[in-house]
């Protein structure tokens, strides 16, 4: 069987990595390379990284196409629109961090962590023109307890790839629920600011958008980035704090340079 993966993203490229010491992998479709960071260098995609290590056949269209054939194509993170006449040419399996139907869209991780979801879990659905909504493959759940973003990620591509490893070869499909959809939508500069008069709401942004995007506020007359903070009998307490043009810091090495 051979399969492509389309990912781009660092979950993508978590569950090629995976999937590829299980299966031949006859190559890589992401994202063109793109500028990134305050120096707006070009930098390849989390995924390409991967394939290059692996030695895997790496192509960056700026608009999706099958650089060949294939049997299955897994796309995990792509984030770019998959038109249906690509669709026709191979059996698309979708690795979506939710359990659809709730939250589908760009950012389900993030959206059930600030909607303090007690669980989520991964979907694999086939993919169809219609946003995340296509017939299911496979579906597990897990409890969220107090994990950030990342650590929902890392654990979501290690089960996605285990449930890869038993439909990809011969999916058997039950189609969502017309009840519980939900979207997640993108993040937004608004959903990063967070108000300290709601520390539940505040804990769970943080976790939300840890490590990869960040949450803020304003804290002895500075903006500070929180990257990690806890509940202690209802009062958020920050831990690892960023102030603005500064590296990472504890937060009682922040307010000891405050005093």
């Amino acid at each position: 069987m051979r399969i492509g993966v389309a990912a781009t993203a660092p979950i993508g490229a978590d569950v090629l990595e995976r999937l590829a010491g299980t299966h031949e992998i006859a190559f890589l479709l992401t994202r063109p390379d793109a500028r990134q960071g305050r120096g707006r260098r070009l930098a390849p995609p989390p995924a390409k990284l991967v394939a290059a290590e692996l030695g895997i056949s790496v192509h960056q269209p700026e608009k999706p196409a099958l650089p060949e054939p294939v049997d299955r194509m897994v796309v995990c993170a792509y984030g770019l629109y998959i038109p249906p006449r690509l669709l026709d040419q191979s059996l698309w399996l979708n690795v979506h961090p939710s359990l659809l139907p709730r939250w589908r869209g760009a950012a389900p991780v993030e959206r059930a962590i600030i909607a303090g979801d007690e669980s989520s879990g991964v979907t694999i659905h086939r993919t169809i023109a219609e946003l995340d909504a296509g017939p299911v493959a496979a579906q597990e759940s897990f409890e969220l307890d107090a994990f950030d973003a990342g650590q929902v990620f890392a654990l979501s591509a290690e089960v996605a790839a285990r449930l890869l490893d038993v439909v990809i070869e011969d999916p058997a499909f039950e189609p969502q629920p017309a009840d519980g959809v939900t979207y997640a939508e993108k993040i937004t500069p608004a959903d990063r600011e967070l108000d300290l008069s709601d520390a539940l709401d505040a804990w769970r942004r943080i976790r939300a958008l840890s490590p990869h995007i960040g949450a803020w506020t304003t804290m002895h007359g500075r903006r500070v980035t929180i990257w990690k903070a806890r509940l202690d009998d209802g009062e958020l307490v920050p831990e690892v704090v960023q102030p603005e043009g500064r590296s990472r810091m504890s937060y009682d090495e922040f307010l000891r340079g405050v005093r």
